[in-house]
């Protein structure tokens, strides 16, 4: 056998070399204990990024018009203050953003379903880091996520 069949070419990569050889990856959620598609399942990036855009953008809005009054070099972090407050109380007690909401998302524990307070501030404190975020598991979940025992899935 050829070893560059083995490694797998530079436009399949390593991954489908491996499901070549017979490695079973299984879906998203699957290692979690969630179904593969439908209500429960792990919600997908697109979801997710359109999601945050629309709190974003909702946020923006807010700090534009109420806070800065008009576009200043603060806008952006009241902005982001503003996130971080209705992040924290929609998703501690309601378990969505209006943005998730918008998109069919929610919040849950792993352990309980629900997500507690204490989880949705370690969630949403390392969410406002954006480098957690941005490492993601083999699930689809970011290493915000992951430390706070939560993930995202779909209504």
């Amino acid at each position: 056998m050829d070893k560059r069949e083995a490694i797998g070419s530079w436009l399949s990569g390593p991954r489908a070399a491996a499901e070549e050889a017979g490695v079973d990856f299984g879906y998203r959620g699957e290692q979690l204990g969630l179904p593969e598609e439908g209500p429960g399942s792990i919600a997908r990036p697109g979801r997710r990024l359109g999601a945050l855009a629309v709190d974003w953008g909702l946020c923006l809005l807010i700090a534009y018009s109420l806070i800065t009054d008009g576009y200043t070099p603060s806008t952006s972090n009241w902005t982001l203050l503003v996130f971080l407050a209705v992040s924290l109380l929609t998703v501690g007690t309601l378990g969505f953003t209006p943005g998730k909401r918008i998109f069919g998302l929610r919040v849950v524990s792993l352990d309980t379903g629900t997500v507690k307070p204490l989880r949705s501030a370690i969630r949403t404190l390392l969410l406002c880091l954006a480098l957690p975020a941005l490492i993601w598991d083999r699930d689809g979940r970011g290493l915000h996520d992951r430390l706070a025992r939560t993930v995202e899935v779909r209504i």
